[in-house]
């Protein structure tokens, strides 16, 4: 498969998620939501693991990379999903879209990855702007909001490490021996926690609950998370957040078109600053070389 490729995919996917997610959780609760969804998620990778006739490695930088990718799993998805219950789904995205700044500050402390330029410092004061504009905007709207924006806060300093720690151990395994590792250490985590926490199956579910779990699971948490692993032992973990940038605005108007989500335009410039900060720490540092070339005459 080409690198490309997935990226696409990946991107169509984590547009697609939030508003899944939200839908998910409308029957059982949250905690019931991803735990189904996680279950029939790791069914399916093991089936694809024998019809590939592939062998699970489990040496130790496999294993250390399922306990990386699981742990991350776990802690970031119920975080999010715990988060959705008082934000709106493209929101979610918008905010998710600040995995590429953790990503990058710990991808250069951990990885020697690029450092952080003038041009990345600038963009991470409009992502910080965006970001307090989004948060004033939680305080109008009551502590739930708040709460909401924390959680998915607490999944992108989450989501961040694990990716981080996958590439930092390089095992280099298949993409689908890492979603399978994964699943294998994060279903059981979720199975305890919604029984803690929860531990009721509904009485009945909805429609649009169940296909949503439904999509979650196969394209979610199985081609979603193969996808993933894929460019992320292809890429440089800080490019592959990049998906981030690209997925709000498609979560935003997803949001709006089929949800009937209303956000304002405190919030909707917020999101520019955001995404605009994301623009420019990846990109600003090639746009500035590329203009002093362009000013430079010719020899």
């Amino acid at each position: 498969m080409s690198v490309p490729a997935a990226f696409i995919g990946v991107v169509l996917i984590w547009a697609t998620t939030p508003l899944a997610i939200k839908w998910s959780s409308e029957s059982g609760g949250f905690l019931f939501g991803v735990t189904a969804r996680m279950l029939i998620g790791v069914f399916v990778c093991l089936v694809l693991v024998a019809l590939m006739s592939r062998r699970m490695r489990w040496h130790r930088n496999a294993s250390l990379t399922y306990v990386a990718a699981g742990l991350g799993i776990w802690g970031a998805m119920t975080s999010v999903y715990w988060a959705s219950q008082f934000i709106p789904s493209g929101l979610v995205s918008v905010l998710f879209g600040l995995t590429p700044i953790a990503t990058a500050v710990m991808a250069a402390l951990w990885l020697g990855e690029q450092a952080l330029t003038p041009s990345r410092l600038l963009g991470i004061g409009l992502g910080i702007a965006g970001l307090s504009l989004i948060l004033g905007q939680g305080v109008a709207l009551g502590g739930h909001a708040l709460l909401g924006i924390a959680g998915v806060l607490l999944s992108v300093l989450i989501h961040s490490g694990s990716a981080v720690w996958v590439k930092r151990i390089g095992a280099r395994l298949h993409p689908l021996e890492t979603t399978t590792g994964a699943l294998l250490i994060a279903v059981p985590l979720f199975v305890v926690s919604w029984s803690l926490f929860d531990g009721q199956p509904p009485a009945a579910i909805g429609p649009r609950a169940f296909w949503s779990i439904l999509y979650l699971a196969v394209l979610g948490s199985v081609v979603g998370f193969i996808l993933y692993y894929y460019v992320l032992h292809r890429m440089q973990a800080s490019r592959v957040a990049l998906v981030t940038l690209i997925t709000p605005v498609l979560a935003l108007l997803l949001g709006q078109m089929l949800n009937d989500e209303v956000l304002t335009l405190r919030t909707w410039i917020g999101s520019a600053a955001v995404l605009g900060g994301l623009a420019c720490f990846e990109w600003g540092e090639t746009l500035q070389r590329r203009l002093i070339q362009s000013c430079q005459p010719p020899r």
